[in-house]
């Protein structure tokens, strides 16, 4: 299935790209971040980010389907 990928923050320096379509065989949101994190050598694990799934945040365990938008976010700080 085909999905689009977005990140943000210090994942977005860590993929070098703001976004990406990615053909998976991913069951689940976690299942992504995982073929991710070990394409892209994420410095965070899954237990840091938090995630929203076609614009609302959902649970990283959350079931995908063809054509769903993920976006990865990793904790900020800010002043």
């Amino acid at each position: 299935m085909k999905l689009k990928i977005r990140y943000f923050a210090n994942l977005r320096e860590e993929a070098n790209k703001a976004e990406e379509i990615l053909e998976t065989s991913a069951k689940t949101a976690q299942d992504v971040y995982r073929e991710l994190k070990s394409k892209y050598n994420f410095s965070l694990d899954s237990d840091f980010v938090k995630l929203s799934l076609n614009q609302k945040y959902v649970d990283i365990n959350s079931q995908l389907n063809e054509g769903d938008e993920l976006v990865f976010i990793p904790p900020v700080a800010g002043g």
